[in-house]
């Protein structure tokens, strides 16, 4: 009934995001895709504007509207309301669907943790991870990956699943105004962030998570079952343009760099620095990596965003990507 009571809540809360589309009708074939980022700031998500840039969604038939949203809820919310055709959120959004929400992942879009950080402020006493002992760390939100992540380090350090103590406050901006004011001893910001806070002299970056967690399905593209049901051609044509450009993003630095600067606004150099330390997270082929999926579930549990570990392979399929069997 809990999970039942959940997902109801995502259709009743999703009528806020039938604003960026306005209402929402029955998708005909002839129509853009709507497309979702389950986040704004992340660089890892932006193959979606570099593609449209450089025309290889249109060069496979198919036109794409995007739409950004403040974080995966928000995103499966638009899914559960029709709202949304087709978009990248986090792994842990996998556990959605294992609760019923209308949506099938259908690639994998990046895999280790390369893009999140562990950074404390530049000036103050947090030097080195081992003086996270005890202190207190700010999450996003109860359930999270960055709950899940910073959880696994305290385990890693030999302290156990709580020997950091955690408090969910939101988005970034939250983060930075506690961790300014001394309420939290570290946060564990995007890649983005960080460097900008970094080369601002805010923070100091302790750990980049990639470094420990070494399979993972970090980012996950999601189909809506309606679009599944009535433009599965247009879901192949995108992940081909999807998966060309990631290619061409990762031999053409400069133009990837340019584009993605505009579109976060960010300076150039501090994207320049982010794309050397994340575009090899981004899948070539959108495979899903068995071990990845496996750690994955395992944290499902240990989050208690489900009883028990779910059957993974009932939650995605690999028959859109490029080179599948139909």
């Amino acid at each position: 009934m809990r999970e039942t009571n959940r997902l109801g809540a995502f259709v009743a809360m999703a009528a806020l995001t039938m604003m960026v589309w306005g209402s929402a009708p029955a998708v005909a074939a002839d129509e853009p895709l709507r497309f979702g980022k389950g986040f704004p700031s992340l660089f890892q998500f932006t193959p979606i504007d570099v593609g449209i840039a450089k025309g290889f969604f249109k060069k496979h038939g198919v036109e794409v509207n995007t739409a950004s949203f403040a974080g995966d809820a928000k995103l499966h919310q638009a899914f559960a309301a029709g709202a949304v055709d087709i978009g990248v959120g986090s792994g842990p959004g996998l556990a959605f669907i294992a609760k019923g929400a209308p949506v099938l992942a259908v690639a994998e879009e990046a895999g280790p943790p390369l893009g999140i950080t562990m950074s404390a402020l530049a000036s103050g006493p947090i030097k080195s991870i081992p003086d996270l002992k005890g202190k207190i760390v700010s999450i996003s939100s109860v359930g999270s990956q960055t709950e899940w992540m910073v959880r696994e380090l305290s385990r890693q350090q030999g302290w156990g699943p709580d020997g950091i103590k955690l408090v969910a406050l939101g988005d970034a901006t939250a983060q930075l105004a506690a961790l300014r004011t001394h309420q939290i001893d570290a946060a564990p910001f995007d890649i983005t962030t960080a460097y900008q806070l970094q080369a601002t002299g805010d923070v100091r970056i302790l750990l980049k998570f990639g470094d420990i967690v070494k399979d993972y399905v970090n980012h996950v593209m999601y189909a809506t079952d309606g679009a599944i049901a009535k433009r599965p051609e247009d879901i192949r044509k995108f992940l081909a343009g999807w998966f060309e450009t990631v290619a061409f993003m990762k031999k053409n630095k400069a133009e990837t760099v340019k584009i993605a600067s505009e579109v976060l606004t960010i300076p150039e150099p501090i994207v320049g620095k982010v794309y050397d330390e994340t575009i090899a997270m981004l899948s070539d082929d959108g495979k899903f990596n068995s071990k990845g999926l496996a750690v994955l579930s395992r944290s499902f549990v240990e989050m208690n965003m489900l009883p028990t570990e779910p059957d993974m392979t009932k939650l995605y399929t690999e028959k859109f990507l490029p080179g599948a069997s139909r």
